[in-house]
């Protein structure tokens, strides 16, 4: 897996918080691909180039409450993909995990700022039209786990 990102645009202005899922986003696919436990895969992202400039505190509560919660977080989009998530790339299954996470867990990070983080993480390094699939899916999944706050931003 490749930063595109990085390659494509390295002057581009990214936050800590968005390298931090950036790196969550690679330990996950670590973690899909590799069964590896997630203390292992913290250890090999944290000497990653380039971590230090990441949200570490973020970065360690994306990954590890992702892989904690992975079933709950799977049957909670499961429902809402058109295919078994067994079938799901493992870059549109990690950034949903990390989307699904954010949604549930983060509720000081407005759901809209959830949503294009994810589709951004999956432009970067997903394929061509992944993110229009992950952008589906937490749209969708977003009234479910933030319905208060959905419904007063479709009011406005």
């Amino acid at each position: 897996m490749t930063d595109k990102t990085t390659h494509a645009n390295p002057s581009k202005n990214r936050t800590p918080r968005h390298r931090a899922r950036e790196f969550a986003l690679q330990g996950l696919y670590q973690w899909l691909l590799n069964n590896e436990d997630a203390k292992t895969v913290v250890t090999n992202i944290r000497a990653a180039h380039g971590f230090e400039k990441a949200d570490a505190d973020h970065f360690a509560a994306l990954l590890y409450g992702a892989i904690k919660d992975s079933v709950a977080l799977r049957e909670a989009f499961a429902p809402l993909i058109d295919r078994g998530v067994a079938e799901l790339s493992p870059i549109e299954h990690a950034v949903l995990l990390i989307g699904a996470y954010e949604l549930k867990n983060n509720l000081e990070i407005p759901y809209r700022v959830v949503i294009n983080e994810a589709v951004e993480l999956t432009k970067s390094f997903g394929g061509i039209d992944g993110h229009k699939y992950v952008n589906g899916v937490l749209d969708k999944l977003a009234p479910k786990l933030r319905a208060d706050e959905v419904a007063a931003d479709t009011r406005r």
